[in-house]
């Protein structure tokens, strides 16, 4: 073989390998999509947080692959305000982001959003579904908005009758029709739509999947209630109120008193408690599964190695614990969330006890795409943790109304507070002793040097504008 051959050989060689390198180096440099699955009034009561009596297999196999965190906690226990303090990053306060009905638009108008941080940063951004508890808020920050209509949370004309003529609705169906007829089914085929859509996009994509269930009506597919057996369903064993518990950690639970058939006062018949259970579990299968189509969508399409999938519930639930029913309490119960995130390459079903709160979601996700994160936000990214380093922040500090919550180790402290930040009430649990939270130490002699240091630390945490703003 003469000179000139070899030099062009070689040649040809070096130009192929700058090539793949250079292939390889895009491919590194390109940022990840994001697959953000945001799910209504999900409790941490599934098989990789230690129960075993929940059918939830496609969350389970996402947990194999993911980091889950064993402590999350949302920052307010109730729809609107924690999705909008989620979206932004940023703590309630006082007077900011208070209930359901909180709108990002009107607390918080100046902060820069997720979806408007990814949007600015070249991010196709569609938000399905429940993301926002309104429409059309932060509405700038999406390319594209949609949601399935409100009536198919029902599945029976007769069932949607009453819905058109009550408040609320009926509390419960079982339906012997197609996942898809209710709301989460259809959504289930719209992101799978918009999947195969931005496959063939060069954009990077911020693309959401926010379910209505559990959240009620417990409304499900008939072969979704069939997969649980009534008579085994037992009440919670923190099925009772006790005296030491300051009133003001009670409700009476409006919420599903809204729905028809549901007593107006007084607490539930056991049997009907059972039923509620059973609903809740159905639900719990019913989105399971429709989470499951999406994540096999996204493999099948090859883009599982460029996505990461991140799933969250947006505050905790009570079903009976406390003789409790929904959100709105600080109780562990309400708090305490699901979490987990699957960072291709870098998780594989690893576990945190780390506490952790959601506005560090915004941050976290944020530096995995290696964008800067806004002043506005407040929270801590999490992504030592994934790197399976450890993090100094060991607390997480909650709020809902008056009540005020400091999580820190063990102990759950709460303080019913005035405008002042004077307390009016106040309750302390111990987890190590008491998991159930039903012996409140807040006002025990023995508990007052403890008290009085946990108070001082709430207020040192709860952030610089709490009062006033």
């Amino acid at each position: 073989m003469n000179k000139i051959v070899i030099y062009g050989i070689s040649l040809l060689a070096l130009l192929l390998a700058c090539k793949s390198g250079k292939e390889e180096t895009t491919k590194e440099q390109k940022p990840k999509n994001i697959l953000f699955i945001a799910v209504d009034d999900l409790r941490p009561e599934l098989n990789f947080y230690g129960s075993n009596h929940i059918k939830s297999p496609n969350l389970d196999k996402l947990a194999g692959e993911s980091l889950v965190f064993n402590r999350a906690y949302c920052n307010v226990p109730v729809c609107g305000a924690s999705r909008a303090s989620l979206m932004t990053g940023a703590r309630p306060t006082r007077k900011r982001f208070i209930n359901a009905y909180t709108k990002k638009d009107s607390d918080f108008p100046e902060a820069i959003s997720l979806p408007m941080l990814l949007k600015q940063n070249g991010y196709t951004t569609i938000s399905n579904g429940k993301i926002y508890h309104h429409k059309t808020d932060d509405k700038n920050a999406w390319d594209e908005m949609w949601q399935p209509d409100g009536l198919w949370s029902y599945a029976l004309p007769e069932s949607q009758e009453i819905r058109k003529n009550t408040r609320r609705g009926l509390p419960m169906e079982m339906a012997e029709v197609h996942d898809s007829v209710y709301r989460d089914g259809k959504l289930a085929l719209k992101v799978i739509k918009d999947l195969q859509k931005l496959k063939q996009e060069k954009q990077p994509f911020f693309l959401t999947m926010g379910l209505m269930k559990p959240h009620l009506p417990f409304t499900a597919p008939k072969k979704y209630w069939d997969l649980y057996d009534r008579e085994r369903i037992e009440l919670p064993e923190s099925y009772i109120q006790p005296e030491s518990t300051p009133r003001q950690a009670f409700h009476k639970y409006g919420e599903l008193r809204n729905y028809e058939n549901i007593p107006k006062d007084g607490h539930l018949p056991d049997d009907l408690a059972k039923e509620l259970i059973h609903g809740y579990y159905a639900c719990v299968s019913y989105i399971d599964a429709q989470i499951g189509l999406v994540l096999d969508e996204l493999k099948r399409l090859e883009l599982d190695e460029d996505t990461i999938v991140i799933l969250w519930g947006d505050h905790g639930w009570n079903l009976g614990d406390h003789k409790l029913w929904c959100k709105h309490v600080t109780f562990e119960t309400a708090l305490r969330t699901p979490l987990i995130i699957k960072v291709p390459g870098k998780t594989s079903g690893q576990k945190t006890n780390a506490i952790t709160e959601y506005i560090d979601i915004y941050p976290a996700l944020a530096e995995l795409i290696g964008l800067d994160i806004p002043e506005t936000v407040d929270g801590k990214s999490f992504v030592p943790l994934i790197e399976g380093q450890s993090q100094e922040k060991d607390w997480a500090v909650s709020k809902f109304k008056d009540a005020v919550t400091l999580i820190k180790g063990d102990l759950f402290y709460t303080e019913w507070i005035k405008d002042d930040g004077i307390a009016y009430a106040k309750m302390l649990f111990d987890h190590k002793t008491d998991p159930l939270e039903l012996d409140n130490l807040a006002e025990k002699p023995d508990y007052q040097e403890k008290v009085a240091i946990l108070a001082k630390e709430l207020r040192a945490k709860w952030g610089k504008d709490f009062l006033s703003k």
